[in-house]
């Protein structure tokens, strides 16, 4: 098999795994906002469903292997793979060893948040059918408050943050909590941000003068780069406005790059300073035309930047 091509910021390179394709309603991705609006911008289903993915980022620097978020997992029942329409599968172990590295061999694990999307591939269910940690010696580094609400969720908290995918990272002790921004290593840093959930957190990538920002769920697709397009499922939407209209300004003032997690058909985009995207990282064309096919469309009918 092929072996994917990195894309790189600097001396660092990013490739992104497959962390398992689903459909979600996109009512509830964009909000408030009319169909009549967001479905120009992205592709919708005859049951109202937009295809996304849950791809986690695998970064290597000069000194260190990360992988930001998690994917879905392999743990999900027939039940919850049939209600979020589940296309394909979780398939990190094998997607690493493509790369030439082992899950021993990450050091650290960020995770954005702990909604079940993003952190179901913590622990896995191995060829035995016994659960373990798929990365046992990475560190998982949670914003404080995150963590406070993983270990006590309340309201509709409690349907996404999973007991399950946390129980054996407790009890082995391989997290590390972080309060605000932090410098994890060279290049790669986190910065609270709040808004999706309250301990919402962003990865900073920097490297010879080039950078990308990875913002989880404050803009999980090319959709959503319009800073009043919020999803229904976040927790503090006014918050995510603010700070994800900030924080594009930003992007387009640094020519950084913003990487997607849950984007089927665009990896990475650049804005200019009146919103617009100037370039654009396409994800790989048998992604694109799964989920295009999925809304009854070709895959060249997607506009990619």
């Amino acid at each position: 098999m092929e072996r994917p091509s990195p894309f790189r910021v600097g001396d660092i390179e990013i490739y992104w795994l497959s962390g398992g394709d689903f459909r979600l309603d996109g009512g509830a991705m964009f909000g408030v906002v009319p169909k009549a609006l967001w479905q120009k911008r992205y592709p919708v289903d005859g049951g109202n469903c937009i295809p996304m993915c849950n791809d986690p980022l695998l970064v290597r620097t000069p000194d260190n292997l990360i992988v930001i978020d998690t994917g879905l997992g392999n743990k999900l029942s027939e039940k919850q793979k049939r209600n979020l329409q589940v296309a394909s599968s979780w398939d990190i172990p094998r997607q690493l060893e493509q790369l030439g590295v082992t899950r021993e061999d990450v050091e650290l694990v960020v995770l954005t948040h702990g909604d079940f999307d993003h952190a179901g591939g913590i622990e896995m269910f191995n060829s035995g059918g016994e659960r373990e940690l798929t990365f046992p010696r990475a560190t998982h580094i949670f914003q404080e408050m995150e963590w406070q609400d993983i270990s006590n969720p309340k309201g509709r908290a409690k349907a996404t943050y999973l007991a399950e995918n946390f129980d054996l990272l407790r009890h082995a002790g391989h997290y590390r909590l972080v309060a605000g921004n932090l410098e994890l290593c060279p290049g790669i840093a986190v910065r609270h941000t709040g808004g999706h959930t309250r301990g919402h957190q962003l990865i900073q990538i920097s490297s010879r003068g080039e950078s990308a920002i990875h913002l989880g769920d404050l803009c999980p697709t090319h959709g959503h780069t319009n800073p009043l397009w919020v999803m229904a499922y976040d927790n503090f939407p006014l918050e995510a406005i603010e700070q994800k209209n900030d924080l594009l300004k930003q992007c387009a003032r640094d020519n950084s790059w913003i990487t997607f997690y849950h984007d089927p058909f665009i990896r990475a985009i650049r804005l200019n300073g009146d919103g617009r995207i100037v370039a654009s990282r396409p994800a790989p064309m048998v992604k694109r035309r799964m989920a295009a096919e999925g809304c009854g469309l070709l895959p060249e009918t997607i506009r990619v930047h």
